[in-house]
């Protein structure tokens, strides 16, 4: 039986240690942008893209040490995202993971600077590995190029735009799947396609992590969506109901609370679905993905 949450543990201070490896020291000059940029990394972050990226990785006998630091590398994206969301000209948020965004620390600029310091640092780390790694160089780019490609405009930049320009509008199905699978979900769904490139697996199972990815990022999107509805503050780590309050673009406001919950859980079983291929072997990614759509948090 696998112990998901000693899992998620051990794979999360596995990563925390790496993480503070790749950062400059806050005390290097320029102080303030090294000192911000730890304190959004190390925000208390639950690293899920960084973590279903090595278990994407070990379901075909990946290398640790090859996968660690694109999973970094991601974890920094996510961060760098999340600071530029929370500034008052997109999302506007007062609290992240339960503490001040980065803005009401250390001021909208250095905000600014926070974000694009920690993108060009996971390029610096992904670049670096394809100089100094043991796999053939095209794997390494073949890697990026899935994460870069997942964070321009065709992907998480595309999905921001979208969302900030349906605010306050009547939004149809498929604009709504173009927000959710572009902003969230294909940055989820890069790390998992990424952890199985650098493992070496076959283009089928690419293929199928493909898939399924997409299903674990939209169900993951959806839940987040559920849970600014009916979660709890405390659990979360910032203010519920921000979503209603500026007209945000949502499956609860387009389909309701209680066909979004059915929605998540078709996402469930579609994933699930994809990895029965691989039996036992895939039980890690399967308890992952129960974890991510059942989550309250």
């Amino acid at each position: 039986m696998v112990n998901v949450e000693a899992y998620l543990q051990e794979k999360a201070e596995l990563i925390e240690k790496n993480l503070a490896d790749y950062l400059p020291p806050q005390n290097k000059f320029p102080t303030v942008i090294h000192e911000s940029m730890h304190y959004s990394v190390f925000a208390g972050g639950k690293r899920l893209r960084p973590i279903l990226m090595l278990a994407a990785g070990e379901l075909f006998d990946g290398d640790l040490d090859e996968m660690m630091p694109y999973a970094c590398a991601v974890e920094l994206i996510h961060t760098y995202s999340l600071v530029h969301d929370d500034l008052p000209a997109l999302d506007n948020d007062d609290l992240r993971r339960g503490k001040a965004t980065n803005h009401k620390v250390f001021g909208e600029a250095n905000a600014i600077l926070t974000g694009d310091g920690l993108l060009n640092r996971a390029y610096e780390i992904m670049l670096q590995q394809g100089l100094e790694g043991n796999l053939d160089r095209e794997v390494y780019l073949r890697s990026a190029k899935e994460i870069s490609d997942a964070i321009g405009t065709n992907g998480m930049i595309g999905g921001q735009v979208v969302d900030l320009d349906m605010e306050g509008k009547e939004i149809d199905e498929n604009t709504l799947l173009y927000i959710h699978n572009n902003k969230t979900g294909k940055l989820l769904s890069a790390s998992i396609k990424a952890g199985a490139i650098l493992a070496l697996a076959k283009k089928d199972d690419i293929e199928r992590l493909s898939r399924f990815s997409q299903y674990v990022g939209l169900g993951f999107q959806i839940v987040d969506d559920i849970l600014d509805v009916i979660g709890e503050e405390e659990k979360i780590g910032k203010k519920i109901g921000q979503d209603e309050d500026i007209d945000k673009a949502t499956f609860p406001r387009v389909f309701g609370l209680q066909n979004s919950k059915k929605e998540a859980n078709i996402m469930l079983e579609k994933a699930l679905e994809e990895l029965s291929y691989y039996g036992d072997k895939a039980n890690i990614l399967k308890e992952l993905t129960k974890f991510l759509i059942n989550r309250d948090y």
